[in-house]
């Protein structure tokens, strides 16, 4: 009976770490982290300005109050009453919309537009092999024809010589 030798756990995890998959995983999620910032900085740098000419600079107060009466308590920080917070819910919102925009003009886009060249690309080379296959065909079956046009019409393996041994030269091998 033979053991199969199995990896030990040091090995699997190892394994685990060096594929691709983990690496971009990671690289992605501190870019995200790194971005979210940016995104945080230009809603309430910009986005909140811009809407608080029009009202309040911070979405965050924007509320309605569902049971009246709706205060809040400074020194406790408890609210009286039922308030919705929908102006937490619209900065959010701008965030992810933000996000999704830089993202995807950014990022996506270029991308894809840059993998449609390198896929027309490949393609055009494949399709340049492909014509020198298909004319390496042709003139390979050119041959064969011409070949065939002057063995006659007296069938294979005849090329005027007799085809059976007979008349010509033998090799013995000495």
């Amino acid at each position: 009976m033979s053991e199969e030798k199995k990896p030990s756990v040091w090995e699997g995890f190892k394994a685990f770490l060096m594929r691709g998959n983990v690496i971009d995983l990671a690289v992605a999620v501190v870019i995200g982290a790194a971005f979210t910032n940016i995104v945080n900085s230009v809603v309430k740098g910009v986005i909140n300005p811009l809407v608080g000419a029009f009202g309040t600079k911070d979405l965050d107060k924007y509320s309605s109050c569902l049971k009246a009466p709706c205060t809040f308590d400074a020194k406790t920080g408890e609210a009286t009453g039922i308030p919705i917070m929908w102006g937490s819910v619209l900065s959010a919102t701008l965030s992810f919309v933000i996000t999704a925009a830089v993202v995807y003009f950014l990022m996506v886009l270029p991308m894809a537009k840059y993998l449609a060249k390198v896929e027309e690309r490949r393609k055009a080379k494949e399709g340049v092999q492909e014509t020198l296959d298909v004319t390496e065909l042709e003139v390979l079956k050119e041959i064969r024809d011409a070949l065939v046009s002057q063995r006659g019409p007296g069938g294979a393996g005849t090329t005027g010589s007799g085809g059976s041994g007979s008349g010509g030269p033998v090799d013995t091998g000495k």
